[in-house]
């Protein structure tokens, strides 16, 4: 296979692991309450998911490692603490998801059955193909993307090409920020620092054997094919939601929403056919990230299955817990979970992207620990009421808006950097 032809081949692999159906729940309701304007809250969500996790992948493709090397200039204790929080959250939060969006797309229209039992079925059903690692899983993949991808399409354009014009107003004080930290919640970024790894393996195991500066170009330009595709996909999603936002109730759901625009846009039978696909691909999705989680610990505790079989239970259990509620529910749990650990990883990537020069050890410490030390208050405001809570955060800029980690970081960079260059001046 010649470079270009493998580049593309990894391109799509990168996109089907980022392409989770459960994300495809978050834009259009993002653009329903965006109203006219649409083009402000997809500016704010694109950033967030995808600008930054294509910036996940180049850095990728300059640390040619795993994810335990974004931290490793902060400590080496410090990036194993990371990757366990990363992975516990995707554990608690991501993979039970597929599994609510399953039972409120494709099982509660069709069957009077409970979340409870959708949950244990989806499960159990996750267990044997983890345990198993059923060659249909990657033929579901490899299938079900290209179907789905090309379903989505069909609905951005005649609904893009259909709508009405009139649109209700934005719900939205702040359309960029409310886009921007919506698009937290597609994991994407996360998904970048893991993602990247597994390209970086499958590019080893290729039969060509590339040079560190080729493989660097191949990661980048495979992350980028990714990226435009996701694009493309959350653009067109935000805006059919926008311009269709007279045609629902105020309060609908996401899941409705989504099923709601496949048929108007495509009818009763696309509407139903879109919603079983969904569902398959979130067990794709479900399966993919209980065996690369266990896969980690599986390496980590050298190899061992009792471990791998211990971690597929424990995934599967939590999974079992966290699936039977409702997708609201779980994103809204989500959220102080995200903003204490997004910012990391949004800080961590781009000190991973930026010039060697201007990322030492000092300053990597140094951002990432006023990093997290201002992303407290925003993280707590989301579990307590605090007058005091409320003082701090009117204090600290863009806090109010749960972005009070940004100037801090930024200023702390610059000083850092200042103080490094005038100590090599001063030494010469």
């Amino acid at each position: 296979m010649n470079k270009t032809k493998e580049t593309f081949v990894f391109g799509f692999a990168l996109f089907a692991g980022f392409f989770g159906a459960g994300n495809l729940i978050l834009p259009p309701l993002l653009g329903f309450n965006s109203g006219a304007d649409w083009w402000l809250v997809a500016l704010g969500f694109i950033t967030s998911a995808t600008i930054i996790p294509l910036l996940a992948i180049f850095a990728h493709a300059r640390l040619q490692g795993t994810m335990f090397d974004f931290g490793k200039k902060v400590s080496p204790l410090f990036s194993l603490i990371f990757c366990f929080c990363m992975y516990a959250i995707t554990i608690a939060l991501p993979c039970p998801r597929t599994a609510a969006v399953t039972h409120e797309m494709a099982i509660a229209p069709f069957f009077d059955t409970s979340a409870l039992l959708t949950s244990i079925v989806y499960f159990v059903l996750a267990f044997i193909f983890v345990m198993n690692r059923n060659k249909a899983l990657s033929i579901l993949g490899k299938y079900l993307t290209p179907i789905i991808v090309l379903i989505v399409l069909a609905i951005i354009v005649v609904g893009v090409f259909s709508a009405e014009t009139t649109m209700s107003p934005s719900s939205f004080e702040l359309p960029i920020i409310s886009g921007l930290l919506e698009g937290y919640q597609t994991y994407d970024a996360m998904a970048g620092m893991i993602m990247g790894g597994v390209v970086l393996v499958s590019i080893n195991n290729s039969k060509n054997k590339l040079s560190f500066i080729e493989k660097r170009k191949m990661v980048a330009k495979s992350g980028l094919i990714a990226m435009t595709g996701l694009f493309v996909i959350y653009a067109g999603l935000i805006t059919i939601g926008a311009f269709y936002n007279g045609q629902f109730d105020s309060g609908i759901s996401r899941t409705n929403l989504l099923s709601g625009l496949a048929t108007k846009t495509l009818g009763n039978v696309g509407s139903t056919f879109l919603s079983v696909l969904v569902a398959l691909a979130c067990f794709t999705t479900a399966v993919a990230i209980i065996v690369s989680i266990a896969d980690f610990f599986k390496t980590y505790f050298k190899e061992s299955q009792k471990a791998y079989l211990i971690t597929t239970i424990i995934c599967c259990l939590v999974g079992i817990l966290v699936g039977q509620m409702q997708v609201k529910y779980i994103i809204d749990v989500a959220l102080p979970a995200l903003m204490f650990i997004y910012p990391l990883c949004i800080v961590l990537i781009l000190l991973n992207v930026i010039p060697e020069k201007l990322a030492s050890k000092l300053v990597f410490r140094g951002v990432v620990l006023t990093t997290f030390i201002f992303s407290i208050p925003d993280f707590l405001g989301f579990i307590i009421n605090s007058t005091h809570l409320e003082y701090v955060k009117s204090v600290i800029p863009l806090a109010s808006q749960n972005l009070g980690w940004i100037l801090p970081a930024l200023i702390t960079f610059l000083v850092l950097n200042i103080k490094t260059f005038t100590t090599k001046a001063t030494s010469n």
